[in-house]
């Protein structure tokens, strides 16, 4: 009880700055006990590197170091809390006209609690905050930020959806049977327009006020957990917004890629692993800016690479997060991101982190994934890598008649023969769509075809990989790029969060969705067994997923027409009498052959 009160009494006192003191120290806090002994402590206010720098009231903490910055607005300081428990200190800054600013700083007592994190066992529901429900009105008009209102007018301005809002909603996921939830960016960004896709950050430790404040990301979190649900928390460390305060007072022109001006990327990321790749296109690609509005950091800084590295530190011990999605990985650099990689290890073991990894194949994805044999001697230490490769395919292979050669589903086998690129194939996120992307069904004609979209969800969740479904493909949503991204996050229809809500194709789609993700919950081969397939015969492509204890076998008419499949050559993984079919609940007799709809697809399984 007595750490509780302290945390509790530490934490308020971290937020108290004097009155007079205008800046911020980031840091906000703390905790001891760390791992790594070392903690960076930022400070900006004017006149703050001018000023002589001393601890008042610290135990067993020190002063190790501080950093001689050009920007006098900034004095950037290395304390040693290797001996340091949880306590309240001063850092005090003695001015040249010998007026001192006292500035409180705590250690907190970490919860000791071992962190979680997420697997191939778990389905992730992306969510885009402001798009998904509105919480709180309150929150709506925040004045004192330039973009300060919901107008829930143009889809490329804010809606009002907030932490409130997704924490109001915990049953709805609980019920449609995800496990966890990944939601872009919160993190504040202060700029004129277009905010609410959260990837232009201006403060690394401030919830953006318009979802809510830090201790109500907590509370989601913690909402989460309570029933059964983890939280991935998206970060941007390649860059941030035009005008976060480091930016627009930087502490150093070598905080941000080509001296801190603008230069525009070449967008061509292939080129870090492009063995016959120019320089000038390979340093291009990395440190040239994502757009204008967005500076490119520059992590080959020891001191910027510890500053991020920090604030990813500071989340997973602060609101509990259980994973970190990252964007836009393989524009920042190679080494310094590795080292990211390997602080966040050290600090919690296993700790899963999945990098944006936007290239069209499969080999160009698998060189970022840890441990790669393609990426040798160079190491990544990324854990797991998103698979844009096999989006693209299930969008083709479902629409294209396997008839002829090399069509349709031929085309997911000849992918999938070929994961050996892959470290680690189950440490793969797959997904038919997210919020850069077409939706699945990209236009009213693809809703009306649910045939389409019941196989894609059923192979979706029975490959391998860790699937993701973006919210609102259980119900049919449907969207394309030629109107914007805005258009791509329209706001969740209020009404379909429950039942009596939803229209009849809505239904359609939740119902199906609903069934085969709570069967997967139960299912250790559909999560974690071994792929096992078979080369495509007559547009029919089979294969099976299989643990210890559980074998899952799937059949997929890839097709226009009925087909009569054959199950000798099958037996090995259809070794009973009679199966069920998870997809519709029947049980079918499996004699000498298994008759298949039009675009038919089954989950066969001897579990009843």
């Amino acid at each position: 009880m007595k750490r509780i009160i302290l945390a509790i009494i530490t934490s308020c006192l971290a937020l108290q700055l004097p009155a007079q003191f205008e800046g911020f120290v980031h840091p906000t806090h703390w905790w001891a006990g760390m791992k790594n002994p070392s903690l960076q402590v930022l400070i900006h206010a004017e006149g703050a590197g001018k000023a002589a720098v001393s601890l008042e009231g610290a135990r067993g903490v020190k002063l190790s170091r501080t950093v001689q910055l050009p920007n006098k607005n900034y004095a950037l300081l290395y304390l040693d809390i290797k001996k340091a428990q949880p306590q309240e200190f001063n850092i005090i800054l003695k001015h040249s006209d010998g007026k001192r600013t006292a500035l409180p700083y705590s250690l907190l007592q970490r919860d000791g609690k071992k962190r979680g994190t997420w697997d191939a066992s778990d389905v992730v529901y992306l969510i885009m905050p402001d798009r998904f429900a509105n919480g709180k009105r309150e929150n709506d008009r925040i004045a004192s930020l330039r973009e300060d209102d919901a107008q829930n007018g143009p889809y490329d301005m804010r809606w009002g959806g907030d932490f409130e809002g997704i924490t109001q909603h915990m049953d709805y996921f609980a019920d449609l049977g995800v496990t966890t939830l990944w939601l872009t960016p919160t993190l504040l960004n202060d700029m004129p327009r277009c905010t609410y896709h959260g990837y232009a950050i201006t403060d690394y430790y401030t919830m953006d006020p318009r979802y809510g404040s830090n201790e109500e990301y907590r509370t989601l979190v913690k909402a989460a957990h309570s029933k059964g649900l983890k939280v991935i928390q998206d970060m941007v460390f390649n860059h941030c917004g035009a005008l976060c305060p480091i930016f627009t007072d930087m502490p150093d022109t070598t905080w941000f890629n080509h001296g801190s001006h603008y230069v525009q990327t070449n967008y061509r990321t292939g080129a870090a692993s492009d063995p016959h790749a120019s320089r000038d296109d390979m340093a291009l690609a990395q440190d040239g800016w994502f757009v204008e509005s967005m500076p490119d950091w520059n992590q080959r800084n020891p001191d910027v690479l510890t500053y991020l590295v920090q604030t990813s530190i500071f989340w997973i011990e602060e609101a509990g997060i259980d994973g970190i999605r990252m964007d836009t990985y393989p524009y920042a650099d190679f080494e310094a991101m590795a080292e990211w990689c390997k602080a966040v290890d050290r600090e919690y073991p296993g700790f899963n982190i999945v990098g944006e990894t936007w290239l069209g194949s499969n080999v160009g994805i698998s060189f970022w994934q840890k441990d790669s044999r393609l990426a040798a001697p160079r190491n990544s230490q990324l854990p797991s890598i998103m698979d844009f490769p096999l989006m693209d395919l299930l969008h083709v292979v479902t629409s294209e008649d396997a008839s002829t050669y090399g069509k349709g589903i031929n085309r997911l086998y000849e992918y999938l023969s070929q994961d050996f690129v892959f470290a680690d194939p189950l440490h793969l996120l797959t997904f038919l769509e997210n919020h850069d992307t077409d939706r699945f069904n990209a236009s009213p004609a693809d809703s009306a075809n649910f045939r389409r979209y019941r196989q894609a969800i059923t192979m979706l969740l029975t490959l391998r990989g860790m699937p993701q479904l973006y919210y609102g493909s259980e119900l049919g949503m449907q969207a394309n790029k030629h109107r914007g991204d805005g258009h791509l996050r329209q706001p969740f229809p209020q009404q379909a969060f429950q039942s009596s809500g939803r229209s009849y194709g809505q239904r359609q789609y939740f119902d199906l969705t609903r069934r085969l993700l709570q069967w997967r919950k139960t299912s250790p081969a559909a999560q974690h067994g071994a792929l096992r397939h078979f080369a495509p015969q007559n547009g029919v492509y089979v294969y099976a997923r299989t643990s210890k204890d559980e074998t899952v076998t799937v059949v997929v008419n890839g097709t226009d027409a009925p087909q009569c499949l054959d199950l000798a050559p099958y037996r090995e993984v259809l070794p009973w009498n009679e199966a069920k079919d998870v997809v519709t609940g029947r049980t079918l007799q499996l004699g000498a052959s298994l008759q298949l709809g039009i675009r038919d697809i089954l989950v066969l399984t001897d579990k009843q």
